[in-house]
């Protein structure tokens, strides 16, 4: 997996917990990332349908999520991985822009950066092993790339694993179908059909992913964007169209009220944090308003590490300490919705693993 602000890394187990005692044999990723939630669900055996508006999140998801190991030809992907490793560096888009006008990757892997990409569209393209390459070298650059793990800013010295060559590695797929939908996720919500469980953990704050990945994007969408700044930012970050309701204070419960509401599921599962727009009551009227009426509400909250960049404070564009260190921990909270006895089983499946309760159910 990439390295990815918002990971629910630590979070897997106890949602796997709830996934299990839900009983549930189809599930909704709606805002899917690096679908590290998604794929807990499917290896559990259930029918996953993962979405998200980025173009790298939805290469994942069809790698991931849709694409069924047990009718993938291995063979070809193997040979495929070896090919692509084989080939010689050639100085493109990657090597100018992410090289040489900024420091993202060291000169012999953006070259071969290049080259992969150029070659997976000349030979693979149209092909069923397409985004499981794309996938497979998104996650090789991601090993050698010099960031703290957003592509805003690269770190003033190279990071030691910058040094290492570029290898692809063949993604481990996981056995059964899925579906892979891009878009936006208040737009799609009501027409991708009915599920037992819906997991949503949509963005926090301003940060926007697409610019906090779009080193990412331009690798799938391979089209040479014109860029700026000193992180050298798709143009188009720049386009009203590529910002999401999710990113303004004002705009943001409203979005999120309209997504849970357009979600058709037994069991709701919202993940936030305590130091985000919204509180804890009116997390849990929100995700208590369903489609067919009032859903008995539990929240759990579990300490956090926060994201390395408050660890280790705020520097300008010539590497110059100008912010100091922040808060160091948070509370990953779980709102979890839906018919009493389903949110009672589901919640006693997480009290040997950390959950602190947020409430009392009544």
């Amino acid at each position: 997996m990439i390295k990815y602000l918002g990971s629910k890394r630590r979070l897997v187990p106890v949602l796997a917990r709830i996934c299990a005692a839900s009983g549930a044999r189809t599930a909704l990723d709606l805002f899917t990332g690096t679908t590290r939630v998604a794929q807990a669900f499917k290896s559990q055996g259930l029918h996953v349908t993962a979405v998200d508006s980025a173009r790298y999140a939805h290469v994942f998801a069809q790698t991931y999520i849709e694409a069924d190991a047990a009718a993938t030809e291995v063979g070809a992907l193997r040979a495929a991985v070896a090919h692509l490793n084989s080939l010689p560096g050639k100085a493109g888009y990657v090597h100018d822009t992410f090289s040489r006008q900024a420091r993202f990757f060291r000169p012999h892997n953006a070259a071969r950066i290049d080259a992969v990409r150029d070659a997976i569209d000349a030979e693979y393209a149209g092909s069923p092993l397409f985004p499981l390459l794309l996938t497979s070298l998104i996650e090789a650059a991601d090993r050698v790339d010099s960031t703290t793990g957003v592509q805003m800013a690269y770190v003033k010295q190279w990071a030691p694993r910058s040094a290492n060559p570029l290898e692809l590695r063949v993604p481990e797929l996981l056995d059964g179908p899925g579906r892979a939908v891009r878009g936006d996720a208040v737009e799609v919500a009501p027409g991708l059909g009915a599920f037992d469980l819906a997991y949503l953990d949509p963005p926090y704050n301003q940060h926007r992913y697409f610019t906090n990945y779009h080193v990412w994007e331009t690798l799938v969408a391979w089209d040479a964007p014109e860029s700026y700044g000193v992180a050298r930012k798709r143009v188009d970050a720049r386009d009203p169209a590529t910002r999401s309701a999710f990113n303004s204070k004002k705009t943001m419960p409203d979005a999120l009220a309209a997504a849970v509401r357009g979600v058709d599921c037994a069991l709701l599962v919202l993940s936030y944090n305590d130091e985000s727009w919204l509180g804890v009551g009116e997390l849990e009227s929100l995700c208590g308003d369903g489609r067919g009426g009032r859903r008995e509400v539990a929240t759990l909250a579990f300490d956090s590490a926060r994201y390395v960049g408050a660890r280790i404070g705020i520097f300008d564009p010539a590497g110059r300490k100008v912010g100091r260190v922040g808060r160091l921990s948070n509370q990953e909270l779980l709102v979890i919705a839906g018919e009493p006895a389903t949110v009672h089983r589901v919640v006693g499946a997480t009290d040997s693993i950390g959950a602190a309760r947020a409430d009392r159910l009544q």
